[in-house]
Formats: structure tokens, sequence, C-alpha cells
């Protein structure tokens, strides 16, 4: 059901759409979730929220347990308050505030990872919780979700490098794209690194409507699964870059 202006209560969180726009494509691509990626679009497009939306992205079953780890390991009630997704998504001080043990009982009891993997796995990726893992969602691409999906290499890089948050420096505005600059996830030397940046071209309209308005030159844009997201200052790019990087570090050490 796609829903209109109109339709929506008074209520607003910025935090369910902001959410909402990193969800939206591995939704639509089939990945994860209910299918509701026409009511994603929609709530994203109105910019307004209701129960609805809530209800659908509580039934992310890896996406929601990480949004509730965070939110109470920061004291917070709302899963769904704007810093908590930002810290997902993007990478924030929330991220700091990560107790190892609160890190291994989320991965077992809230991800059931122990029950998904052998003994093997599990403790590699359990391992990397000394190291500084941190439930920022580049840890899951790079050293859980891969685990899942084992395949060739130039396969496993292009799902891996699709799936993690991007961002890039917008170069050129198209009529439903844009050319920007980002830094590509490679193999090299047997180790996951971003390589050097290179021109993408990436979707940020279907059909005339998006998340952002009038993007410009030099601007600093999100993207997952190749579809813009938001528009990023320089604290979050600055974020977004520290814990890919990080988890890419972790990524080498199985």
């Amino acid at each position: 059901m796609i829903l209109r202006k109109n339709q929506f209560s008074a209520f607003d969180n910025s935090g369910l759409v902001k959410c909402a726009r990193y969800a939206f494509m591995p939704n639509k691509l089939s990945f994860c979730g209910p299918d509701k990626n026409r009511d994603l679009f929609a709530y994203c497009q109105n910019q307004e929220t209701d129960q609805g939306l809530n209800l659908i992205l509580e039934k992310f079953q890896t996406l929601y347990p990480y949004l509730k780890f965070i939110a109470q390991s920061n004291q917070i009630r709302d899963p769904f308050d704007e810093k908590v997704v930002e810290a997902y998504w993007i990478g924030s001080y929330f991220l700091e505030n990560i107790k190892r043990p609160g890190l291994y009982n989320h991965l077992v009891d809230g991800l059931r990872l122990k029950k998904k993997f052998n003994l093997k796995l599990f403790r590699q990726i359990t391992d990397k919780i000394p190291l500084g893992a941190k439930p920022h969602h580049s840890f899951h691409v790079l050293s859980i979700w891969k685990k899942f999906n084992d395949a060739d290499l130039a396969y496993a890089l292009s799902s891996m490098d699709l799936c993690r948050i991007s961002w890039g420096q917008i170069e050129k505005v198209n009529q439903s794209n844009l050319e920007v600059s980002y830094c590509p996830l490679i193999f090299k030397d047997d180790q996951l690194q971003l390589g050097s940046e290179v021109s993408h071209k990436i979707s940020y309209q279907i059909d005339d409507q998006g998340f952002i308005n009038d993007p410009q030159v030099g601007q600093w844009v999100s993207f997952h699964w190749n579809f813009a997201c938001e528009i990023l200052d320089n604290l979050q790019v600055a974020y977004l870059k520290k814990y890919t990087q990080e988890n890419i570090q972790l990524a080498n050490f199985s």
C-alpha cells in the first residue's frame, strides 16, 4: 500500500525516517525485512511517520536487534531515536559506550549467531570483540554477513561493497543519478582495504522521486546498494570513515 501525505498522523520521528532511508534499498532487493519497500519509500518521501513505519522496521531481524542493543547501552528507551539510528548506520560516540560482555550477549541472544554458525566460525567473530568490535553496520557486513555468503572473491567483494554504507563526494548531477568520487572496497595483498578514489554512478531517484532534494556538486552523500540515502556533513563522513576502516581491519582477522 502506498501511503499519501494526508494519511499520516501528526506523529513525527526523524529517526524512523532516517532508518527507513537506509533500509529501503536492501528491502526493495528482497534481502531483508518484510516486503514493504513501497511503504518505506512513501514514508521517506513524506518525511512523516506513524506507528506503521515503526512496525515495519521492527520486523527487520538483523537491524532491529542492533538498534535495541545500542539504545539499551546508552540508556535510551526508543531504539529508533535518531542518535541510535545514526550510530548504527553512520557511526557516533554512542558506539564507544558499548561494553564487551554486552556485545557478546547481543551476538548470542540478539542475533543468535551461536545457533547459526559452527563453533569455529562463531569464535572467529567473537574473538574480534576484545580487538575493538562495535555494533556498526559495517561490522555486520564485513565480519558476519560475509560468512553467510562465502563465494568467489569478485562476487564477495562486490556484495560487501554494495551492502556497506559508502560515502562519496558528488562530481556531477544527472537526471536520475549522481556521479560521485568514492573509494571502493578492494582485496590487495591478501587483505581487504579501501582502494583509490574512482568515479561511480549511483541512483538518487525512482520515477523522479528520491530522498535527496537538489543535490549539489561538492556535497557528500551516503549510499546503500547504489541508492543515495542522505547528504552528509563533514563530521558524519569522518565517523563513517572511522568505523568502516576499523571494521575492515577487523575483517582481516579471520
